[in-house]
């Protein structure tokens, strides 16, 4: 029997990819294979987020041609955002992959691997219970941040309807597709989706109201999709654009209180910069919202540090903003210029390498601190958790034999560290 393995590399988005690049080779006929080494076709899903997410599949060539060499059958596929460069400039570098394929295309695989589909699906009998899916609801962006690779690696921005997210997170929760727990919504910005006449927040609430016990989360928003939109027909107030989203994510019982807001920057000005369209005070407003109608929300952002032109004062903007906010935890990462970017052609990478890794530091040093601060006010509080998770992710220890992580539990709290809890089960 033909086997694959996908190596997968990046956030959830690239996650959602790789298992649907697995559904298509298992409709094929092909079985998962454990091991890389024992693949007949080995996918590579790549990153292009980061310079370091690159590095890592170059540097991964030498083993690439040690595997084809130990098994010249096997065929090597690199997709994901790294397609972004020119076939010929990848085959210079990774001469070992067989096939070069757009993310957008993937569903050309089976064409491109000169292969007959089978009548039947193959499945692993071994394979274990899923208690969460991702679902992505649109794909791409049309945003273009200046730091970002991305409308470049995933094209613009379209939204999938709305009839097959729902169709799609039915089956996954019903007893048949599994009974899945928990919901992940993506999306590049996903709370800008529109389809039709259903917004992102019509969206939450229509899958808040499909039967069955299961959280809902999403990932990630985009601050300037909390802003008010006018419309012709409707005279929206000021507030509307953040409260109507605001509002049904506390309606909805199912939505499990956390949420990623990347802010990139506490400065204004590296804002504009990196075409962000919202200003720090307009970010707060936002937190400020979210915590008074869910007032048990744990917040997490992302950060650049070391944005081109990034000044030290500038940067204490950000430092500002972390101590004010108090995020329960953060992403930070160090600039590095993307090809084709706005910011990699007319800025030029002016802040040394030791002194964006000093920043980063000083950012987690608060975060430690703000982290364990929100966590010591849940000791004694009796959390639902799902896969030593609470629902505002926050990961938990728990010792107690019975416990089954596939499923809801009542955990009372009884010790917090910045970045787990402890815990049992009631």
């Amino acid at each position: 029997m033909r086997k694959y393995h996908i190596v997968t590399f990046g956030c959830q988005a690239n996650i959602a990819d790789s298992e649907r690049v697995a559904k298509i080779l298992e409709k094929l006929g092909y079985a998962h294979a454990g091991k890389k080494e024992d693949a007949d076709i080995l996918i590579f899903n790549t990153c292009s987020v980061r310079q370091k997410a690159e590095d890592r599949v170059f540097g991964l060539n030498k083993k690439m041609a040690q595997l084809k060499a130990a098994k010249p059958k096997m065929k090597i596929v690199l997709t994901g955002c790294m397609t972004h460069y020119s076939e010929k400039e990848l085959r210079k570098r990774l001469p070992a992959i067989d096939y070069f394929i757009n993310i957008k295309s993937i569903k050309k695989l089976p064409k491109i691997l000169k292969s007959k589909l089978v009548k039947h699906r193959v499945l692993n009998k071994n394979k274990k219970h899923t208690f969460s899916a991702l679902v992505p609801i649109s794909y791409g962006c049309n945003n273009f941040c200046s730091y970002c690779i991305v409308p470049y690696s995933r094209g613009l921005e379209t939204s999938r309807p709305a009839k097959k997210i729902i169709k799609e997170v039915k089956s996954l929760v019903s007893a048949k597709g599994g009974g899945v727990k928990e919901i992940w919504l993506l999306g590049q910005t996903v709370n800008s989706y529109k389809s039709g006449n259903i917004n992102f927040a019509k969206l939450l609430k229509m899958i808040n109201n499909i039967a069955g016990d299961f959280w809902i989360r999403f990932t990630s928003p985009h601050p300037k999709d909390f802003l008010a939109r006018r419309s012709s027909k409707q005279n929206l107030g000021a507030k509307a654009g953040s409260d109507n989203l605001i509002k049904a994510m506390a309606e909805c019982k199912k939505f499990a209180h956390y949420v990623n807001l990347p802010a990139q920057s506490g400065n204004n000005e590296i804002l504009k910069k990196m075409n962000r369209p919202y200003t720090v005070r307009h970010y707060k407003k936002i937190i400020k919202k979210l915590r008074a109608a869910m007032p048990d929300i744990a917040i997490s952002t992302d950060v650049i540090v070391g944005f081109p032109g990034e000044t030290k004062k500038q940067f204490q903007d950000t430092i500002k903003l972390f101590k004010e906010i108090k995020f329960d935890m953060a992403f930070i990462s160090e600039y590095s210029p993307r090809p084709k970017t706005l910011a990699a052609k007319i800025y030029k990478d002016n802040i040394p390498p030791k002194e964006k890794e000093a920043r980063k530091k000083e950012l987690n040093k608060i975060l430690i601190k703000t982290a364990l601060e929100n966590n010591k006010k849940l000791v004694g509080k009796t959390l639902a958790v799902l896969n030593n998770r609470t629902a505002g992710n926050k990961l938990v220890k728990i010792t107690d034999k019975n416990y089954n992580p596939d499923e809801f539990a009542k955990i009372k709290i009884t010790k917090a560290g910045p970045w787990r809890l402890e815990g049992v089960k009631i």
